[in-house]
């Protein structure tokens, strides 16, 4: 089994989520009680996507999020650095034609400037070795006047419903972990890295820092997570 940690080494995040795979989006329904459904449906409006634009799904894992995207007519690259993940989306979603799956790293991303309509990731920027320069890498293949949509763990702004998430990942999340995954040790480091990553300021300044403008988030169960929006100037 593996287990990657906050060095966040692509091999081992990688090798971690090929591992993970086949239970992946079952893990995360138990984990979320359900509620990464709702973010998904928030994440995919806030997208706005239409019938002919061309969409990045970074980070797409399994494809849920892509599969989400492509229910909108417009066409869904999902991209993700774990062969397994991508794997497992192409038997659950290869069936429809809107979507493409292709491995890429979101530090250097295998397409031009200038390609996508809009572009998103969801739970899988804090994973990212550099996100700063995977924000960057995702500005610069957007076209001027396109989106980006980041849904990301955070920080409840809250103190006592903080202090109640934060009992639920150190006290409760492990043990129904151990019930869903096939990995356990793997959702200590997921843990660990929703624990280091920073509040939602930081990331609208880290987007603002890489030329994203008309920066703004808004906060999802009470700030759980967070949904931030930017937009590439024309």
């Amino acid at each position: 089994m593996h287990k990657a940690d906050l060095s966040k080494a692509p091999t081992q995040v990688s090798a971690m989520f090929d591992e993970v795979a086949p239970r992946y989006d079952l893990t995360n329904t138990v984990l979320s009680l359900g509620n990464d459904r709702l973010w998904r449906v928030v994440t995919t409006r806030a997208i706005g996507a239409v019938p002919g634009e061309r969409i990045l799904d970074l980070a797409a894992g399994t494809g849920t999020s892509s599969a989400s995207i492509a229910g909108t007519g417009a066409s869904v690259v999902a991209a993700d650095f774990s062969p397994g993940m991508l794997a497992e989306g192409r038997r659950r979603y290869g069936h429809i034609n809107r979507i493409s799956f292709v491995e890429a790293d979101a530090t250097k991303l295998p397409f031009a400037d200038n390609e996508f309509d809009a572009t998103t990731i969801s739970f899988g920027l804090r994973n990212v070795v550099n996100p700063k320069q995977a924000i960057a890498e995702m500005l610069r293949v957007t076209k001027p006047g396109g989106r980006l949509v980041i849904c990301e763990f955070s920080t409840p702004p809250n103190t006592l419903w903080r202090g109640l998430y934060d009992f639920y990942l150190h006290r409760v999340s492990p043990v129904l972990v151990r019930l869903a995954s096939s990995n356990p040790d793997a959702y200590d480091y997921l843990n660990e890295s929703i624990q280091a990553w920073p509040a939602q300021a930081e990331l609208a300044e880290w987007m603002r820092e890489a030329g994203w403008t008309n920066v703004e988030y808004r906060n999802l169960t009470g700030g759980i997570t967070a949904l931030h929006r930017g937009t590439k100037a024309s």
